[in-house]
């Protein structure tokens, strides 16, 4: 039988050092794997002592993610918690993940790069008249 916690214990454990979320009425103790985790830490800390559900249903994981959560699972949480919003998560929810196109990086070029490129055809030609026609 599994070990069930009250939220007001769950809500203690709000730290990297030491932290519980829960997940529908799951709670894991997932301390060990916020440094390991993909979309970075900053959002499990947010999520800290409190429910994750919508968070983690909203960004979307892989299998394999799903069944590593279940591996922290410690228990059950009795009573309600509180929800942090998606928008503390990686990932931005008004993207329509059926109808997107990809867009490379926009990438700068210098202002001087055609400086550069005019003035290395200009010393070649110089160099290809100076010796190779006299």
């Amino acid at each position: 039988m599994s070990k069930v916690y009250t939220a007001e214990e769950v809500s203690k454990h709000n730290n990297e050092k030491d932290l519980w979320i829960v997940y529908k009425d799951g709670v894991y103790d997932i301390t060990k794997f916020v440094k390991e985790h993909p979309g970075g830490e900053e959002v499990l800390i947010n999520l800290a002592g409190k429910d994750a559900t919508t968070c983690f249903d909203e960004i979307g994981h892989t299998v394999e993610a799903i069944q590593l959560r279940e591996t922290y699972k410690i228990g059950t949480v009795s009573g309600p918690l509180t929800s942090t919003p998606v928008s503390g998560g990686v990932q931005d929810t008004t993207i329509d993940d059926d109808n997107w196109e990809y867009e490379p990086p926009k990438q700068e070029t210098s202002p001087w790069l055609p400086v550069f490129i005019a003035a290395g055809v200009a010393i070649y030609s110089y160099i290809f008249y100076y010796f190779l026609l006299s």
